[in-house]
């Protein structure tokens, strides 16, 4: 063992995170300083936590400094584990919190991914209140936003939120680093409450095969049976080349996405607002994902204080064909709802189509036709999704059929 090792972020300026440093002992047992603005409430559970935690390691001969700013018990465990394990790398054991009921539901393969708010793999105090804003997914991010001295700490913290934190309904996405080394976190997030892994900087069909491949051992050594679907990143000009054997390369892709600031540094230019630079990239993977059948998703776009830019943004990706974007700022949730969702005329087409379908299929008719016009199934189908998106979008109520004559 080293001397000492510690996790965390230090100082009560931090919200609702704790630092934690074990000095093994040779004797003495445990010893806790503990400074923590809640103390007066929960240092007693705070200590009784630490205490049972280093006990489930083995460890009964310690120093342990504390520095507590209001963290909640899952991540004060996820501390304490990070510096059991930096003092000890060998160790493999898990000290794992309760998986709460709003943390144990599956996600649909086809359900709306409009907005995903990326948030730091290793900062609690976004995670928490991170499900108020609606997004239809969060991403626990371990790769671009953790310092790679944090890396092994974050794992740790996110495997507890995916137990823990209710995120409203968001669909559960972890982007996991860069292969290989994301080939060995993902152990710690299958059967945790991970729903969706984003694969970044993929390049060609094998990189999926291989996180594919180690979900699935994942599953069996932990006994899980929820799907755990994926996303690939193409981020660079191989990436964008080979971007439909990307989309094709499991059956448990449900999109694909384009990240813009490694693509445009890839092909040696900057990247625009006007985004000429990355327009045939973006044609690209809006094609191969169709092409597959999965989600086409944007890249997200980096002012979060322009607004306008952003809707604009998101209004030129749906003309595109795509039907998501990453978000950086819970701010900018709201308007890619709005702006994703479907116009007046979309949506009255919409509704006469799914009228003439129910009709047909009351009527026993092979066929469905608006007017003197035959609809073929997938224009059928886009009409279902986008009445189903209007629904959700708020411009139409749930009984909208039964005001327009429907049954």
């Amino acid at each position: 063992m080293n001397d000492k090792a510690s996790a965390g972020r230090r100082g009560p300026k931090v919200r609702s995170d704790c630092w934690v440093e074990i000095e093994p002992r040779k004797s003495g047992g445990i010893r806790i300083t503990l400074r923590s603005k809640v103390e007066p409430m929960f240092g007693r559970a705070i200590r009784k936590l630490v205490r049972e935690e280093l006990r489930f390691f083995g460890i009964e001969h310690c120093r342990v400094k504390v520095e507590d700013s209001g963290a909640l018990p899952f991540v004060q465990m996820a501390r304490v584990e990070a510096a059991v394990k930096r003092l000890n790398p060998k160790e493999k054991r898990e000290y794992l919190p309760e998986r709460r009921e709003c943390c144990a539901q599956d996600s649909p393969r086809d359900r709306f991914r409009r907005s995903r708010l990326y948030l730091p793999g290793n900062e609690p105090k976004f995670m928490l209140n991170a499900g108020v804003h609606r997004p239809d997914g969060v991403i626990l991010d371990l790769e671009d936003s953790v310092a790679p001295s944090e890396k092994d700490a974050a794992l740790i913290l996110v495997r507890n939120a995916l137990r823990q934190v209710d995120f409203m309904g968001a669909e559960r996405m972890v982007r996991i680093n860069q292969l290989p080394a994301g080939l060995d976190e993902l152990d710690a997030l299958v059967g945790c409450g991970v729903d969706l892994v984003l694969i970044p900087k993929c390049e060609d069909a094998n990189m999926v095969r291989a996180v594919d491949e180690a979900i699935r051992q994942a599953k069996k050594t932990r006994k899980s049976k929820s799907p755990v679907w994926l996303i690939p990143i193409v981020e660079s000009c191989l990436g964008v080349f080979n971007a439909l054997d990307v989309a094709r390369a499991s059956k448990n892709i449900v999109g694909l996405t384009i990240g813009l600031e490694d693509y445009t540094a890839d092909l040696g230019t900057q990247r625009t607002d006007e985004a000429k630079e990355s327009f045939w990239a973006r044609s690209q993977v809006v094609n191969a994902a169709r092409a597959a059948g999965v989600q086409p998703i944007d890249t997200v776009y980096s002012d979060v204080g322009n607004m306008d830019g952003l809707r604009a943004s998101v209004e030129e990706a749906k003309s595109m064909g795509y039907v998501g974007k990453g978000c950086i700022h819970p701010r900018q949730i709201r308007v890619v709802h709005e702006a994703f969702a479907p116009t007046e005329k979309e949506t009255d087409r919409a509704k006469r189509i799914v009228l003439a379908f129910r009709k047909a299929e009351v009527e026993g008719l092979a066929a469905v036709s608006l007017g003197s016009k035959m609809i073929d199934p997938p224009v059928v189908k886009r009409a279902l999704r986008t009445v189903e998106l209007a629904t959700r979008s708020g411009l139409l109520p749930e009984d909208w059929d039964r005001e327009e004559g429907g049954e």
